[in-house]
């Protein structure tokens, strides 16, 4: 069982399979977050995605795009990414929290949550989804 620390932390394959990275839970920052280290970036989401991000696929019960885009580009209504910067979620914006790296939240928390047991992914080449297992 991965400690999920930066000592111990996941390592993480994006849906599609295609590039490697690792998070891990840091606590002590204010808000606290997860670390997503991508080879030289490091991208910073709440801690409290997990739970939220979870809780929101359950309540819409069916598979649900990824929609995986940087910060300056719009995301697709009704995808993962659109959820996690907006105004109608539980923090009320973005969960990714260092400027011009807020995004990829479709590309990089599913696969944490898939991890966790919390979700179903495809693993296809493009255009996966995410669902909640029961």
């Amino acid at each position: 069982m991965v400690a999920g620390t930066k000592d111990d932390p996941w390592v993480l394959t994006t849906a599609p399979g295609t590039s490697q990275y690792t998070m891990h839970r840091d606590e002590a920052a204010d808000p606290p977050v997860w670390v997503c280290q991508v080879g030289s970036t490091t991208l910073r989401y709440r801690l409290r995605a997990v739970e939220d991000l979870h809780a929101w696929l359950v309540e819409r019960g069916d598979w649900v795009p990824l929609g995986a885009a940087d910060e300056k580009k719009p995301a697709a209504d009704g995808t993962v990414e659109s959820w996690g910067r907006s105004p109608d979620n539980p923090v009320g914006g973005w969960y990714g929290l260092r400027s011009g790296y807020r995004g990829r939240f479709g590309m990089y928390l599913p696969p944490l949550l898939e991890a966790m047991g919390l979700v179903e992914l495809t693993h296809d080449a493009r255009n996966n989804q995410v669902r909640a297992l029961p």
